[in-house]
C-alpha cells in the first residue's frame, strides 16, 4: 500500500488559513453568545402557560378521555419513564411516548426546564409534567417516527400529540452559536488557502499551482 503524504506549502496554508479563521469565528461567536441570551429570554413562558411550570390548579388526567375533555392539562409522571418507551422527531417536533396513570399511551412533547419533581431529584419519584394542550396530527404519516415511539408498545392514539412546549422551544446553544462559527471557519479557511499560497508561489517559497503563461515550466510537476 502506497501513502502520499501533503507537500510542505499545502499545510503550512492550511494552518495558517486555520489560525486566520479563528478571527471571524470568535467574532461572530461573540456577537451570537448576546443573540443567544436574548433569545432564550423571548422564549421564556410563565407558570400556567402552555411549556411552562404546571400550577397547582392545573387539572392532572388520568387517561386519554380526560385529556381530549380539556383545553390545558398536565401529566404525572413516574420519574423520567417517559424518557425510556421510545421518541423520536414528528416533522422537527421531539415527541416522548407518555405513560397515562389509566396505562394508556400518548405522544408528548416536553420542556425538560419545566418538568417539577416531587421527589429528592428528576429521576427519583413523580415528576409533575409541564401545561399541556391537545394538538391534531395523523402521527401514522411519518412511518419511521411511528417505528421509533412504538418500539416497545403502540401509542393509545395516534390522531393527536400533546404539546407541552409552547412558545419555550428554544434552540440548542451548539444549533445557535456553534454551527454558525463553525461555518465561517470553514468558509475562512476555504478562501485563506488559495490566497496565502499565491503569495508565497509569487513570493518564490512554494511551487505554483498554476504556473503563469511566462513560466518555461509548470513547477506543479
Amino acid at each position: 500500500m502506497r501513502y502520499r503524504m501533503l507537500r510542505f506549502d499545502i499545510w503550512l496554508c492550511l494552518l495558517l488559513s486555520f489560525l486566520v479563521s479563528y478571527v471571524p469565528s470568535n467574532i461572530l461567536g461573540s456577537y451570537l453568545d448576546k443573540k443567544y441570551d436574548k433569545h432564550l429570554e423571548e422564549h421564556k413562558v410563565d407558570s400556567g402557560e402552555i411549556g411552562g411550570f404546571a400550577t397547582d390548579e392545573a387539572f392532572e388526567v388520568q387517561s386519554v378521555e380526560d385529556i381530549l375533555s380539556h383545553d390545558t392539562f398536565t401529566i404525572r409522571s413516574k420519574g423520567i419513564e417517559y424518557r425510556n418507551r421510545g421518541a423520536g422527531y414528528y416533522h422537527g417536533a421531539y415527541l416522548y411516548a407518555v405513560t397515562l396513570p389509566s396505562g394508556e399511551r400518548v405522544a408528548a412533547r416536553i420542556n425538560g426546564d419545566s418538568v417539577k419533581s416531587l421527589g429528592d431529584d428528576i429521576f427519583s419519584g413523580d415528576n409533575i409534567l409541564p401545561l399541556g394542550k391537545v394538538v391534531k396530527a395523523d402521527l401514522t404519516d411519518d412511518k419511521y417516527f411511528i417505528e421509533q415511539i412504538e418500539y416497545s408498545e403502540e401509542l393509545s392514539r395516534k390522531d393527536f400529540y400533546v404539546d407541552m412546549v409552547g412558545d419555550a422551544e428554544v434552540s440548542s446553544k451548539e444549533d445557535f452559536v456553534e454551527t454558525p462559527k463553525l461555518g465561517v471557519q470553514i468558509l475562512t479557511i476555504f478562501i485563506m488557502f488559495p490566497i496565502f499560497h499565491a503569495i508565497g508561489a509569487k513570493l518564490g517559497i512554494f511551487p505554483y499551482f498554476i504556473a503563469p503563461k511566462n513560466k518555461k515550466e509548470n513547477e506543479w510537476e
